[in-house]
């Protein structure tokens, strides 16, 4: 009892961290309730920007709409419009002092975002960025033109951009010939949507229309990359872009670190950074990949052994091994297992990053009170993975 005890201090106390650190800010989740519509449409379709209308007709009029990416999907309106924009904060009960991403659906869209000097200077890199990463999820760091108003940046002067490569979000972008400032369509702390049902869960109510594409492809955000000071290019966020695929154009490109600018994480450049992200209501205990022979399913029973808690706790496990299975009944709890490793013999690191968050909503919704999750190498989206699943644990 005393060890059961010690377990529950221990996530009471790191919960209490975390969740003081979610709302020193005035926007919480606006009350009122909308209607909310969902119009579903077929990326494919030879109709898709007509099937688009009436998303377009919302944005155009100032309102926001939540939309598919190939990476999750966002809750999006028109970047030079602050008070839509304003919007968005409102909805998801976001901090005002985290940056936005803005979306382009052509490459002439970045000259009226980003600073014509930089473009030019930086245009050898750029084409190459472009060439390889969009559309695609790659997020670019600009120094920002003066008509990107504030509340997209938090008042700083750098802008975030993309060009994504999901055919919904292409289409509404081209339709509307907006720049779409988009951070994720969820509540601010829950685990990204990547699924129309995902933000419906979030923000039915809150938001008027959400377009329904299917579920996000990636599964993760995308990277976020800033190359503003070229002796130190950073990847300020992990994403569907890995490091590996970075240095072969930026081959001095780090991974972002306190030791880079400790600053950034008290006013952050881009979203990521600052605040706690991705949780489920659940605690999250993530289980670090190890070099030894010793695996999850011993781990995690040793874990319960030796953290014991009440036996009417219903534990997820969220497996990342392919065809690995877990026994964990004669410990006396009740288990709800997710399998997103894939079918293969070996880990499918695009298969984990896809099914992640979509595992951390299930488990919440199935009424587990502590999720377990076993980690993965940091290879590839490995990065991207393990960078989320430290910022959703209440312990590592």
């Amino acid at each position: 009892r005393k060890q059961e005890h010690s377990m529950n201090q221990i996530i009471s106390k790191r919960l209490g961290k975390m969740t003081s650190g979610i709302i020193p800010f005035s926007n919480t989740p606006t009350t009122s309730t909308q209607q909310t519509i969902t119009i579903k449409v077929d990326p494919g379709s030879s109709t898709l920007g007509s099937d688009l209308s009436r998303a377009v007709d919302f944005l155009r009029q100032g309102n926001v709409v939540a939309f598919p990416t190939e990476t999750v999907y966002g809750l999006g309106a028109n970047a030079f419009n602050s008070s839509a924009v304003s919007k968005i904060f409102a909805a998801k009960g976001r901090p005002s002092d985290n940056p936005l991403i803005v979306h382009i659906g052509t490459l002439a869209q970045l000259n009226d975002l980003a600073d014509a000097s930089f473009l030019v200077q930086e245009s050898t890199l750029l084409e190459k960025l472009f060439h390889n990463f969009w559309p695609g999820p790659l997020t670019i760091l600009f120094p920002k033109s003066e008509r990107v108003p504030d509340v997209v940046t938090a008042g700083l002067k750098t802008v975030a951009v993309r060009m994504p490569a999901h055919p919904v979000a292409l289409a509404l972008l081209r339709e509307s010939k907006l720049p779409i400032a988009a951070p994720s369509a969820n509540l601010s702390g829950r685990p990204s949507p990547t699924r129309a049902s995902h933000v419906l869960a979030d923000l039915g109510g809150r938001i008027p229309c959400i377009v329904d594409g299917g579920s996000a492809q990636v599964g993760l955000e995308s990277t976020v990359i800033d190359f503003t000071s070229k002796e130190n290019p950073l990847i300020l966020r992990p994403g569907g872009v890995t490091l590996e695929q970075l240095r072969e154009i930026l081959p001095n490109i780090q991974v972002y670190e306190k030791k880079h600018n400790a600053d950034l994480l008290l006013r952050p450049s881009t979203p990521g950074l600052k605040y706690v992200h991705y949780s489920p209501r659940a605690p999250v205990i993530l289980f670090e990949p190890l070099s030894s022979s010793l695996d999850f399913s011993s781990r995690l029973r040793d874990f319960l052994s030796s953290h014991p808690l009440p036996s009417s706790t219903r534990i997820g496990v969220i497996l990342t091994t392919p065809r690995y299975h877990i026994e964990i009944g004669s410990l006396g709890y009740q288990a709800v297992t997710c399998q997103i490793g894939g079918e293969a013999l070996e880990t499918n690191l695009s298969n984990v990053a896809e099914g992640l968050f979509h595992s951390l909503r299930e488990l919440d919704e199935k009424g587990c009170d502590r999720i377990f999750v076993e980690g993965v190498t940091e290879e590839d989206c490995g990065l991207a993975i393990m960078n989320r699943l430290r910022k959703a644990a209440t312990i590592v």
